[in-house]
């Protein structure tokens, strides 16, 4: 059988002796009539028949990794790989097996029993500050592939040939996260090491494990690590970090303030959280929150927490805060009595509330903006007929989602369609049956067809393309407004908002029509 390929060329010979049984029968006649002497001729009789294959050769070569896409080792292999792996996490400098290699049949797998692998490491380092030290074993080449920090160290004009490195400034768990990501292609990101890790990555110019760490903390931001956040995208130059960062301050303000890593801040992230125009926030939620601040402060600068000293570490970040904007009842009861202010402001700010002509103060006076809440209405019309909506304690609800980040304050709710009435509301969020937030409170309605807001304590944060359940059992006045025409999409600004019916619904309300005509959001 001749092989060729489609061009016609010679790949492959192979010959085959097909002896049918007349023909072995003649051929065995004459080998014994020539006696021995044939014998040795009938192995070079030609072929009885021959066959031309074309055969169809791909161009595309296949790489091991295409080949053995991510396979597990073969049982018998088990045992070896789990002990290069846990050697990797210890560094024992385990003596490794013969023929290790043939453990893993891909580079990258290969490449990654070096992680943290004292085998044929030409460099080590010396990571963390003094007394938290821990020495990590490096491959020059990998390292220099992987940065162009490493490269310029080891093979750039100004290389030093040097054994061992010393990084003080980086945390062991965050430098081995990167050398992570260098040997294996694996981003291992924790919660208490990201900050850590996106300063490694950013020191040693690693843009796609820097992007990791970003994402990974827009993910998990919320209140309770906002301020933080935002000291540390300013100091890390990500901007749009810094933007999500300033949206959930803006919209959680009070939230953000009460927090414990509020007092972690630096004084020029302070300064720029008291200028914020857009801070949702009371203004004694404001002042106490800085109070808290610089009690920390003094702390860290090895003071004694007196009313001298906070408003010493305060400095002139004391007069961002706008105490003539506070209720008098948050003054007179608040900062008056904080000590922080001195007895001639205390009194120019009473005859600021009180006098016609009012005194020149250092504080700032003017309100902040806040933020503009936004509604989303869902009903085309409403009405109103002689059975009325009925509540008797059962619940109304919808589900919802957005496709961009919001934060829900509230809902529009309807009242009575007979006169001026007082209604009891409890409201609840939940996702996914677990609830989120909720609040019981009362509102008045006038006999009109408008909606009533009622709110959260707190916005809560939404997240796109997630459907949230609201719900609300009321109490009152059963001759109540409802709403018609539902629609499943409604463009609310920026914000697309989709609706569907929810299970928990036992009074009626659907998308259709029913209750909780408006979601009142921060976005």
């Amino acid at each position: 059988i001749l092989m060729v390929d489609e061009k016609g060329k010679n790949m492959k010979c192979l010959t085959f002796f097909l002896m049918l049984p007349e023909t072995v029968k003649n051929r065995s006649k004459k080998n014994s009539k020539k006696g021995n002497s044939s014998s040795s001729s009938s192995s070079k009789l030609p072929p009885v028949c021959y066959e031309i294959i074309t055969l169809k050769t791909k161009k595309k070569k296949k790489m091991a990794a295409d080949i053995f896409p991510r396979k597990k080792p073969t049982n018998t292999n088990t045992a070896a790989v789990q002990q290069y792996h846990q050697q990797n996490l210890n560094n024992n400098n385990t003596i490794p097996a013969p023929n290790w290699q043939g453990l893993y049949p891909t580079i990258r797998e290969r490449n990654a029993v070096m992680f943290n692998n004292d085998l044929m490491a030409d460099v080590h380092f010396v990571v963390g500050p003094p007394g938290g030290t821990q020495r990590l074993p490096g491959h020059k080449y990998v390292l220099a592939v992987g940065s162009s920090v490493f490269h310029a160290m080891f093979y750039g004009e100004l290389a030093e040939d040097k054994d061992e490195i010393r990084i003080p400034d980086v945390e062991p768990a965050a430098f081995l996260a990167m050398l992570k990501y260098i040997y294996c292609d694996e981003i291992d990101l924790a919660a208490d090491t990201v900050l850590a890790t996106l300063y490694a990555a950013k020191k040693y110019i690693v843009p796609h494990l820097a992007c990791a760490c970003v994402n990974f903390l827009e993910t998990s931001l919320s209140a309770k690590n906002a301020c933080v956040l935002l000291s540390q995208s300013c100091l890390f130059e990500e901007p749009d970090l810094t933007q999500r960062c300033w949206e959930v301050i803006d919209a959680q303000a009070e939230l953000a303030l009460k927090s414990e890593g509020f007092c972690d801040i630096d004084f020029q992230t302070l300064e720029s959280i008291l200028r914020r125009e857009t801070l949702n926030a009371k203004e004694i939620v404001v002042f106490e929150a800085a109070l808290n601040w610089a009690e920390v402060e003094c702390q860290r600068q090895e003071l004694t927490a007196t009313i001298e000293n906070k408003r010493k570490v305060l400095g002139k970040a004391l007069y961002l805060i706008r105490i003539p904007t506070m209720a008098l009842d948050d003054f007179a009861n608040g900062a008056a009595q904080s000590g922080i202010l001195t007895l001639n402001e205390t009194n120019d700010i009473f005859l600021w509330y009180t006098a016609a002509k009012k005194p020149e103060l250092q504080f700032v006076s003017k309100p902040r903006k806040g933020l503009v809440p936004q509604r989303c209405h869902r009903f085309q019309s409403c009405a109103y007929r002689s059975n009325q909506w009925r509540y008797r304690g059962r619940c109304d609800s919808i589900q919802f989602a957005v496709d961009k980040r919001v934060f829900i304050a509230g809902f529009g709710l309807y009242g009575s369609s007979c006169g001026s009435a007082e209604y009891s509301a409890k409201i609840e969020l939940k996702r996914q049956g677990v609830i989120l937030c909720q609040n019981l409170s009362k509102y008045f309605s006038d006999g009109s067809s408008n909606t009533f807001p009622v709110w959260f304590e707190y916005p809560v944060q939404i997240e796109p393309d997630t459907f949230y359940t609201a719900s609300v059992i009321l109490d009152g006045n059963e001759l109540s407004y409802f709403g018609q025409e539902g629609m499943t999409e409604v463009q609310c600004g920026k914000v697309t908002v989709q609706f569907q019916c929810s299970s928990d619904s036992t009074n009626g309300t659907g998308v259709q029509g029913g209750q909780i005509p408006e979601l009142i959001f921060y976005a």
